[in-house]
């Protein structure tokens, strides 16, 4: 009788006490991966070195047919330029943006988590209309809303307020799916035992779902945060008065149709940068990881 085994279509596995064969990449594999990530990583910077050279250049050297590679003779004097123009108040419109960034992405964290909270964890009837009524609202272009929110923040009076900047915005159906998406796959156990102690679902958001998603939290305030300081059209319509202005409307307003200063439009947008990298190298590690973790259930 033959004792040869069936043949199953997949191939033995290797005797005990044999190590398997790993693939390791080799001295050309790594090159060229080494070689790929400098590339990239050099385009990624060009943009900053341009900013960065333009800044400190003249007019004249900027917009000259003679390319140097950094300025002959640096003008310092150009940091503090912005803050010495008499038409735009640069350092309000700096503390502006950092007041609205700050109060909007705080607000929009606090509305949107509590309705995807509510979208995934509170049972009710019509709970799958609502989710799809907000995903709709991702369809409908930002401009066509422009004019009914002007009408509607006119008539409050909150016209050049802080009310009329940060407000409107504090819903977005994008970041409130991202939280239902990520509510969904979070562990139910810890909740449950939220329950068992008393708390209903407030307390269990407050109490054990927020402090255990602080890095998803972290990765969306970072997102909000940029898109917040990086806004320009509303800002431009609802602050009229120059006191009322955000950094990307003072740096509109350095470009006229009668005269164009090179040298101090590179310099202002290199200082309203320094925000954005401060808060995204603080938070870079969270970035990552918050994103993932959303879209794994649905």
């Amino acid at each position: 009788m033959s004792t040869t085994a069936p043949r199953t279509g997949r191939a033995a596995p290797p005797p005990a006490g044999r190590p398997r064969r790993v693939r390791r990449t080799g001295p050309m594999g790594s090159t060229g991966l080494y070689l790929a990530i400098g590339v990239a990583a050099v385009l990624f910077l060009i943009p900053f070195y341009l900013l960065v050279r333009n800044a400190l250049s003249t007019d004249p050297e900027i917009t000259g047919e003679n390319w140097k590679f950094f300025p002959t003779d640096i003008q310092w004097g150009n940091i503090t330029e912005p803050f010495r123009d008499p038409t735009v108040d640069f350092g309000r419109s700096m503390v502006n943006s950092l007041v609205v960034g700050v109060l909007h992405t705080a607000g929009t964290l606090l509305v949107c988590s509590l309705a995807g909270y509510g979208l995934a964890r509170i049972p009710y009837r019509h709970a799958n209309k609502i989710f799809y009524a907000v995903l709709f609202t991702l369809m409908v272009p930002t401009a066509v809303t422009f004019v009914p929110s002007f009408v509607l923040v006119s008539s409050l009076g909150w016209v050049d307020s802080y009310r009329g900047l940060i407000i409107p915005g504090l819903f977005s159906g994008f970041t409130c799916f991202l939280f239902r998406q990520y509510f969904l796959g979070f562990p139910k156990e810890l909740e449950e035992a939220a329950r068992v102690d008393g708390l209903g679902y407030w307390g269990a958001y407050w109490r054990v779902v927020v402090p255990n998603s602080l890095n998803f939290f972290a990765a969306l305030a970072t997102i909000t945060f940029i898109n917040g300081w990086n806004s320009f059209l509303w800002p431009l319509v609802i602050g009229q008065d120059p006191g009322a202005w955000t950094v990307q409307v003072a740096l509109s307003s350095y470009m006229t149709n009668q005269t164009v200063n090179y040298h101090l439009i590179f310099m202002a947008t290199a200082i309203s940068l320094l925000p954005l990298l401060l808060v995204f190298l603080f938070l870079q590690r969270w970035l990552v990881q918050g994103i993932a973790q959303t879209g794994i259930k649905g």
